[in-house]
């Protein structure tokens, strides 16, 4: 049976996800940030999905483990493309937007590839050792390319806030899932990774619920404070 910490952690995580997608839409914004809110949207399906076969099933069943993995993999490989929504906006004025779409499909069909040749000798596996594989190594892509995107901003000199607050919530969400990721391969036994793993996917649909609620899309920060957000 659920128990009341996971039953608020998805309530707070799957209000927030939705909450996004309608302010997008009341706002018309909706398609100016099409790849989030096509993340959020997904996410927000994948999340029923995933609760409604934890109670059906439980949370160590197979059916449990084959939903999150898959639906996880799916909503890594979105993100991807959330991230790079973003590098087209930070990059918009330099006409580079071909440049970045076939880099990230390079980068994307790599990891798969490489996700493959890791697990290629567990034949029996295969299938789901690869989705396990692909979305962990999306996750440790996901932190190198908010990284360099960062660095791009920072470079830049970047200074719409809500740009800017989109991609420091994205660096510490991949970073987060990177380092859990980690430990679960290091520290298999350890329970403690069981409860921060929904705990960590509330962050992302929160961090944007803010900053699409008290960020307004012509803020920008002023001359010092983009000195100190990007020292």
């Amino acid at each position: 049976m659920i128990g009341p910490y996971a039953y608020f952690v998805w309530t707070v995580s799957f209000t927030a996800q939705l909450y996004v997608v309608l302010l997008s839409i009341v706002r018309g914004e909706f398609l100016r940030y099409a790849s989030i809110n096509l993340y959020m949207l997904a996410v927000a399906t994948a999340s029923a999905a995933q609760f409604i076969t934890f109670v059906s099933f439980g949370f160590a069943s197979s059916e449990y483990i084959y939903v999150y993995y898959y639906s996880d993999c799916l909503l890594t490989v979105l993100l991807f493309f959330a991230i790079l929504g973003l590098y087209e906006r930070v990059f918009k004025q330099m006409e580079v937007s071909k440049h970045i779409r076939a880099t990230a499909a390079l980068l994307l069909a790599g990891t798969a590839l490489f996700s493959y040749l890791v697990i290629n000798k567990n034949q029996s596996y295969l299938g789901s050792r690869f989705v396990v594989e692909l979305a962990q190594n999306l996750y440790f892509v996901g932190v190198l390319l908010t990284l360099l995107l960062w660095g791009a901003v920072t470079k830049l000199r970047e200074t719409r806030a809500r740009l800017v607050h989109l991609i420091l919530s994205l660096g510490i969400y991949f970073t987060a899932n990177a380092a859990i990721y980690a430990l679960r391969n290091l520290f298999p036994s350890v329970e403690l990774t069981k409860a921060l793993i929904p705990l960590v996917g509330t962050f992302l649909p929160l961090a944007w619920a803010y900053t699409f609620t008290f960020v307004p899309e012509e803020a920008r920060l002023a001359p010092a404070r983009v000195a100190a957000v990007h020292r």
